[in-house]
């Protein structure tokens, strides 16, 4: 590879084995993407995740140097590298890594050639803009707009771009300017190395109340088989013997069978049956 035929310079080294030392001290090796963010967020970030987490802003061809040297599966990790990749080091698991990467995003106004997260939606009403040449920026935008009682008002709900629709420089600006900020700014995690295993964003993405609720429903479905089906363990054996008792009670009131128990089931239940023959004769 000609990548590493040549010999590095003493600084190229140093970041190479700073790379293979930190992946010595950590369990998890993680790529995230930093494109776009201004270098003070990311100073915050570090300082948010200190303790937690270790990032290291280096060139690509360090990275994938750094990995190819440590070989294994970690060797694997050269082919997500690409764009503006930075290296976390943690010993958390992959899936509360995420999560917390997610939380350092913040908002932010979009930038002309961006592609938009998620539709853009500009709702119907009033704005807080006089009459003046916004009027028809907005309009050019394709947001209809129309000056109502001396205030400028977004006559109807549209969605003015489609998610991965990139956001041209007039939608931008008019976006500033209504201070909508469409754009999730953070490192976003690209891959994650842990044990072993390679961890893609899709796989990550967990939504933590939906899984609970389906933990909860296999939880009760679980105990209905085992009481339905008679299987005693030490959480459904009261209720089986719970429901023992009401089945054995009902089939002796249906079959007449005189226990002292349900002698007073029977007799109210011939009562109801003689009352309901009572009012057909009538």
């Amino acid at each position: 590879m000609a990548l590493y035929a040549h010999h590095l310079p003493a600084w190229k080294t140093d970041e190479v084995a700073d790379i293979k030392k930190n992946a010595k001290q950590f369990s998890l090796i993680g790529l995230v993407d930093i494109y776009g963010i201004p270098a003070q967020q990311v100073q915050q970030i570090r300082r948010n995740l200190r303790g937690k987490a270790v990032i290291k802003v280096t060139r690509n061809t360090l990275i994938k140097h750094a990995f190819e040297e440590i070989g294994g599966d970690i060797k694997k990790l050269t082919k997500y590298v690409n764009g503006h990749s930075a290296i976390i080091f943690t010993n958390d698991n992959p899936f509360k890594l995420f999560k917390q990467l997610e939380k350092t995003k913040t908002k932010m106004a979009a930038k002309p050639g961006e592609k938009a997260p998620d539709d853009i939606v500009i709702e119907k009403g009033p704005t807080s803009f006089k009459p003046g040449p916004i009027v028809g920026e907005l309009q050019q935008a394709g947001i209809p707009a129309a000056i109502e009682g001396g205030k400028v008002k977004i006559r109807e709900t549209k969605t003015v771009v489609k998610k991965g629709a990139v956001i041209s420089a007039k939608l931008a600006a008019v976006l500033a300017k209504l201070d909508i900020k469409p754009m999730d700014v953070g490192l976003t995690l690209q891959v994650a190395y842990h044990n072993g295993d390679i961890f893609e964003p899709s796989v990550l993405a967990v939504d933590e109340t939906v899984i609970l609720g389906q933990i909860q429903l296999a939880g009760l479905q679980a105990f209905n088989l085992s009481v339905n089906a008679a299987i005693p363990t030490k959480d459904t054996m009261g209720a089986i013997l719970a429901k023992a008792v009401r089945d054995a009670r009902g089939l002796a009131v249906e079959a007449a069978i005189y226990e002292k128990d349900v002698v007073d089931a029977i007799i109210g239940k011939a009562y109801r049956e003689s009352q309901a023959v009572k009012n057909l004769v009538k």
